[in-house]
């Protein structure tokens, strides 16, 4: 006899039927003939060892089997043997409790009498216990060597009245119809329900068999009267009944939609036999064969092919009106059209490509350099290294495909098995085994088409696969321009696409939040497209295009996903050979592809995406370089852009120049561009009225064009007072001069901020507020000078936020003009970091910073000694004009930035005053640095080697943001 042997210390030995079933019915039988044929049932005493159940419960009347395996349990049936053979069953709430305590079983149970206990195999007991009354527990005795308590037997209330009668015939229908509804149940269980009379009985009979979980059988079991057992059970099978019906159409609606499937089969194999016998050729094995040649000429690697032809086979036995047609038909449509193989030829010419991009851009020396190392280094590869061969466009030789081995369908292991009704014992031979499963193997086909592995890659793809991975040569460029907007960084991706003889693709990044846009959507979703990578390399037509990401420092993020996280895969060399995008679900190479990145700062790219691209600085123009790009490239194209001829409109350099220094104030062209197509427009509607034939662009036309100046000439020493500094900052925008403004009031020494300043920026007006105080001796401030007054530091341009630790060696000069009375030098800009010690630290953007300050017309710049280097990466026009001051401690910033005892003077005598001072420090003679920046020392000084100061002067700032 086979038994179920478990660890639970009491488990059903077989799992409770669904419905009533069989069982069920001789159990009750059998309760029944036992009560009615012995109506002298033994006592119930008032101590009983206690049998905890864990996944069932017991009722009186009922017969239940257990298996029994705990060494507890056992002693206590055997223990209950030797007397009365009563024991007591309660259920628990947590069955995986292996011994529970008296605290962790129910407290109503139901006692029951032995009838036959089976020693089974691996120390367990096959136990059949026989139900007899209900009983709660009162008190729990000594736990070993099994629970036992004493109990207190609680029959049930039987009321017998019309509402009882009501009840009982509202249950037993209620049963009948979930019997009806359960297909698995025979029709006699309905009749033998309505044969039992004792409500008390039917209760039981159908709470044990029905579908009710332990706790509503526990609650049903603990309720006195009959008729609240009664309303438990029928709310329980009114549900199950709803449960059943649902059932029922489901399936019924499944069953009349496969029968529709079969039917329009059959009606679709009749058609398809129909138009064979005509001889018309049909139109869906047109569609597949197209498909299949379209597949062979793309050339995509083994996995994508083995997908499409999957989705192939799936589509040719799929009627055009079932809705995963066109979901299918889109996604083979996406597959051939991508550019597996096709890819550009390189135009490894260094010099060509020298030229071209001279042609697109002036300057840009790095950015270019960088571009013809890349054309150089692919050069050499491709000369000498012949296995670098395909990565420039040439095939390499053909090679003879492996035979392929033949391939024999197995068996599924679960097919196996079902085979037989048992698991073949000793008396099974190999030959009988063989015999049966003959049938089941389907036997060996000729190779289809819709299998890959019958298909060599010489078959397919006409040429082996290209190469990926490892192999490939100089994989994995990926550069990223950062700068402010309008220098170029655009359009020199196209020129570099020029240059190389590639595509040219590129794909907005501002503001995207979605992940999806990179990697795709899942084939699941409706609508659902590949990413825009993807999107990207289909539209350039080409596998190596040149792939601009603009404005990925714009990237955003929310519970759609992290579109920077997502570019990871993208832009790693060691990754991208191997990408797969969501949509596809097969692995594309992005190895041959050269990615370009744009961004206007590095702060908000986040680190690990930053580590992937290579850095490249674009600061900003000078005017000199402003002009020329004018003459070169923004006039031109504006000319032809608005219709007009070159005779028709001629723009001089003061022309030009005047716009630069009145009209525009910005790091790149772009707004210079916008001003100079104005001028165009203005010039093209008299010439189109015939009231001019050409048109003098002078500085006074210009005066005239364009109206009022947006940044007219106002030099700043018109307004020279202490406590007024000028120090740079960088921008979104790129480099930017930032005014700092101090006073003092009567008061107790308290420091007001006030410019929308950040928490860095407010720390360093602290800082240079307490340095200041700690140096009034040095600085010939008397002592009390900070009790009896409050100081205001303000920062113009109060709407826009402003943070950064640079502006440091500005706000320290400011204090100490306004308490010294000595005026900080007009002509000087500054940048630095300030400590409570008063070192002055490095910064970022000093290029940036310099440009700006040339753009403003200052000609000296302090800077902090550590950043002496940067100054190397300066035009050769702004180094031999300006000045440089490299200091790291303050006492030698103020040196320069302080004029020599002077007092502030009225607003009509400053221009005389001005003149007849000398600008230069008093202290140190100005030094001339080697060549490739500042000479090191306290205060390294580089001066102009020739001309004067920029004629334009210096305007109220019109940006103001974050100061590195």
């Amino acid at each position: 006899m086979r038994v179920l042997v478990c660890d639970d210390s009491l488990t059903p030995s077989s799992p409770p039927p669904v419905g009533l079933g069989r069982r069920a019915k001789k159990g009750t039988e059998l309760a029944k003939r036992k009560t009615s044929d012995d109506p002298k049932l033994p006592p119930i005493p008032s101590t009983l060892p206690i049998l905890p159940l864990r996944n069932t419960l017991a009722y009186p009347s009922m017969v239940l089997p257990l298996a029994v395996g705990i060494p507890r349990s056992m002693k206590l049936i055997e223990d209950a043997l030797q007397g009365d053979r009563l024991i007591g069953l309660v259920g628990m709430g947590d069955g995986s409790i292996e011994e529970p305590g008296p605290d962790q079983v129910w407290q109503f149970g139901t006692v029951a009498r032995i009838h036959r206990v089976v020693r089974a195999q691996e120390d367990t007991m096959q136990v059949i216990v026989q139900g007899m009354e209900r009983f709660e527990i009162v008190e729990w005795l000594e736990p070993k060597p099994y629970l036992r308590a004493n109990i207190k037997v609680r029959p049930d209330v039987v009321e017998e009245d019309l509402e009882l009668d009501a009840l009982v015939r509202s249950l037993r229908e209620l049963a009948r119809e979930v019997v009806a509804l359960s297909p698995h149940l025979p029709d006699e269980v309905g009749r033998f329900l309505a044969q039992v009379e004792d409500p008390r009985h039917l209760v039981y009979v159908i709470t044990a068999n029905a579908r009710v979980g332990k706790e509503e059988g526990q609650e049903i079991l603990e309720a006195d009267k009959v008729k609240d057992k009664i309303r438990i059970l029928i709310r329980h099978l009114t549900r199950e009944r709803e449960i059943l019906t649902l059932e029922q159409k489901i399936q019924s609606e499944a069953h009349e939609e496969m029968d529709k499937a079969q039917r329009e089969y059959f009606l679709r194999q009749q058609l398809r036999a129909i138009r064979k016998e005509l001889g018309d050729e049909e139109e869906s094995g047109e569609f597949v064969e197209e498909y299949k040649q379209r597949i062979l000429a793309s050339g995509m690697p083994h996995e994508a092919r083995k997908e499409v032809l999957r989705e192939l086979k799936r589509l040719d036995g799929m009627p055009p009106q079932a809705a995963e047609y066109s979901l299918i038909k889109t996604y083979l449509d996406w597959m051939v059209e991508i550019p597996w193989k096709k890819k550009s030829e390189d135009r490894l010419d260094v010099e060509n490509a020298r030229q071209i991009l001279d042609e697109d851009h002036y300057d840009l020396a790095e950015v270019k350099s960088r571009i013809l190392e890349y054309l150089a280094v692919r050069k050499l590869i491709t000369e000498r290294d012949p296995a670098a061969t395909e990565t420039a466009g040439k095939k390499p030789p053909k090679k003879k495909p492996e035979p392929l081995e033949k391939k024999v369908k197995a068996t599924p292991v679960e097919d196996v098995i079902g085979i037989f009704h048992e698991l073949p014992d000793e008396g099974v031979s190999d030959s009988d085994i063989e015999a049966e499963l003959s049938e089941f193997v389907e036997p060996e086909d000729e190779p289809d088409f819709y299998d890959p592995d019958h298909l060599s890659d010489e078959d397919v793809l006409g040429e082996p696969e290209v190469a990926v991975g490892p192999r490939r040569a100089t994989a994995g460029t990926i550069l990223c321009f950062v700068g402010p907007p309008g220098v170029g960084k655009t359009s020199l991706g196209q020129s570099i696409a020029r240059a190389l003889g590639r595509e040219f693709t590129r794909m907005s990044l501002g503001g995207m939040r979605d992940e999806a846009e990179i990697r795709g959507h899942r084939r699941t979703y409706i609508g659902a497209l590949p990413g825009r990578i993807i999107q990207g390399i289909k539209r350039a037509g080409t596998r190596n295009p040149v792939f601009m990401l603009d404005e990925v420092d714009k990237i955003g993020s929310d519970w759609r996903g992290d579109p920077a996280s997502a570019l990871l895969e993208v832009l790693d060399p060691a990754q991208n050979h191997a990408y797969r995008d969501h949509y596809l679900d097969v692995d594309f190479d992005l190895g041959d592809v050269m990615f370009i990145a744009t961004a206007n700062t590095l702060e908000t790219i986040p680190e690990p995406l930053r580590d992937r691209m290579e850095i490249i600085q674009l600061e900003g123009y000078t005017d000199h370089d402003k002009l020329e790009i004018a003459k070169g490239y923004l006039v031109p194209r504006q000319v032809r852009s608005h219709g007009l001829r070159e005779k028709e409109i001629d723009f001089s350099d003061e022309a030009i120049l005047k716009i630069i220094h009145n009209y525009t104030r910005e790091s790149g062209v772009r707004d210079l561009e916008r001003q100079i197509g104005k001028i165009c427009r203005k010039a093209a509607v008299g010439i189109a009225s015939k009231k001019k034939r050409k048109y003098k662009i002078t500085p006074k036309a210009v005066r005239t064009e364009l109206k009022a100046e947006r940044f007219p000439s106002e030099r700043t020493d018109k307004y020279r007072v202490p406590g007024v500094a000028t120090g740079l900052a960088v921008t979104t925008g790129g480099g930017d001069i930032l005014y700092i403004e101090v006073t003092k009031t009567p008061g107790k020494g308290q420091l007001t901020l006030t410019g929308q300043l950040g928490e860095v920026m407010k720390e360093s007006a602290q800082i240079a507020f307490n340095l200041v105080k700690s140096k009034t001796a040095a600085l010939d401030i008397a002592p009390d000078a900070f009790e009896k007054v409050d100081v205001h530091v303000h920062v113009p341009a109060g709407a826009i936020p402003k943070d950064g630790p640079s502006a440091g060696v500005a706000m320290t000069a400011a204090i100490a003009s306004l308490f010294t009375e000595r005026r900080v030098r007009n002509n000087v800009g500054m940048t630095g970091e300030v400590t409570l010690r008063g070192r002055v630290l490095p910064v970022g953007g000093v290029k940036a910073k310099v440009l700006a300050a040339h753009r403003a017309g200052l000609d000296t710049v302090v800077l902090p000694k550590q950043n002496a280097h940067d100054l190397d990466e300066l035009p050769e026009l702004v180094k031999e004009s300006m000045t440089f001051h490299t200091v790291d401690m303050i006492e030698s910033a103020l040196d320069v930035l302080l004029d020599a005892g002077s007092k502030s003077d009225s607003a009509g005598t400053q221009g005389a005053n001005r003149r007849k001072k000398s600008t230069k420090p008093a202290e140190k003679p100005a030094q001339k640095p080697a060549k490739g920046g500042a000479k090191p020392g306290t205060s390294g000084r580089r001066t102009r080697r020739g001309g004067k100061s920029p004629a334009h002067p210096v305007g109220p700032t019109q940006r103001a943001g974050t100061t590195r």
